[in-house]
């Protein structure tokens, strides 16, 4: 039983509502209803259809959602009749995860070069061709997992504001050198010891995790918008320094990064106010006599070690950081 009122009260308050439905638990009422819906609200109220992988999900069901602006139909292993998706005419949004999918050219439907976000899972054969995406001008969110053929493409998309690439290996990625507008850049998993084609841009926030091999990052400084910066499970990187000044850096964090042992530059990042160092390599007694910024306030930093974590927490609260557990 669909709650209506219940839904549009959140959907009134600014509430992202998802309506999620698992191995064909709803029928041609209830779709009906949630239809009616999706003509009165925007992409914040969202349809998903999503995983049993012992089943294969019928994508005629769409046909009875045809007023949907956000859909996710992923975690599933095979779908058949997949035409029908390119016949919801008010798409904004898209998560497509299927693991089997056939059809490697779905992103030249028409339909879908209307959308603002899309997100592109895994699938068996990698081989989804991104070269459709050339047309997506009013693209603003980006998720592309695995997927590299024709990646160059994405270097199109003028008004992209959010990049996450997941197992992306071995292919360049001097496409975002063309992305003006792109201010959150997120790297997880896949292969490549670094991103040093990356120019000067105008990124604000920057994700790097567990992206194996990456063993360099001497270009930190090339994002000189940079706000917001996370390093995460990489065993090879062994330093960072910030040898030119980042204005603007406000949040950096070191995280399980357990051969990484030298952190330099700190003086050269005014506005910085929080760092965390959690499991790396890095000796304390000889990182903290460095120059620090008089903006930094939060100071966290903790070892393998419980006896040392102590030692060193209370050590930086004697110098006056506190590790932001109160916020």
């Amino acid at each position: 039983m669909i709650d209506c009122a219940m839904i549009e009260k959140e959907l009134k308050s600014g509430t992202h509502i998802i309506i999620q439905f698992y191995d064909n638990n709803y029928n041609d009422k209830m779709l009906s209803e949630l239809n009616e819906l999706c003509s009165k609200n925007n992409e914040n109220f969202s349809i998903r259809f999503y995983g049993d992988y012992s089943s294969i999900f019928n994508c005629k069901t769409l046909e009875k959602i045809s007023n949907v602006k956000s859909l996710y139909v992923d975690c599933l292993r095979k779908v058949e009749n997949i035409e029908s998706l390119t016949k919801l005419k008010h798409l904004q949004l898209l998560s497509l995860g299927v693991y089997e999918l056939k059809d490697s050219e779905i992103l030249k439907a028409d339909n879908l070069k209307n959308l603002k976000e899309l997100i592109i899972d895994e699938t068996k054969t990698r081989g989804i061709n991104l070269e459709y995406l050339k047309e997506y001008e009013k693209l603003e969110r980006l998720f592309i997992f695995g997927h590299t053929k024709n990646i160059e493409s994405i270097g199109h998309l003028s008004a992209l504001e959010f990049l996450r690439l997941g197992s992306i290996s071995k292919v360049s990625v001097d496409f975002i050198n063309r992305l003006s507008k792109l201010k959150t850049l997120q790297f997880t998993l896949g292969g490549r010891e670094n991103i040093n084609e990356l120019e000067e841009n105008e990124i604000e926030d920057l994700e790097i995790i567990r992206v194996r091999g990456f063993n360099d990052f001497t270009n930190v400084t090339n994002f000189k918008k940079l706000r917001n910066l996370l390093i995460e499970d990489q065993i090879r990187l062994l330093e960072l320094n910030f040898d030119r000044g980042l204005e603007e850096l406000e949040n950096l964090k070191i995280l399980n990064c357990k051969t990484f042992t030298s952190l330099t530059g700190l003086e050269n990042l005014p506005k910085l106010n929080q760092l965390r160092i959690y499991k790396a390599n890095i000796d304390f007694n000889s990182f903290i006599k460095q120059k620090r910024p008089e903006s930094l306030k939060i100071l966290w930093f903790y070892t393998t070690k419980t006896k040392s974590n102590k030692e060193i927490i209370e050590e930086l609260t004697k110098m006056g950081y506190s590790d932001g557990r109160e916020m």
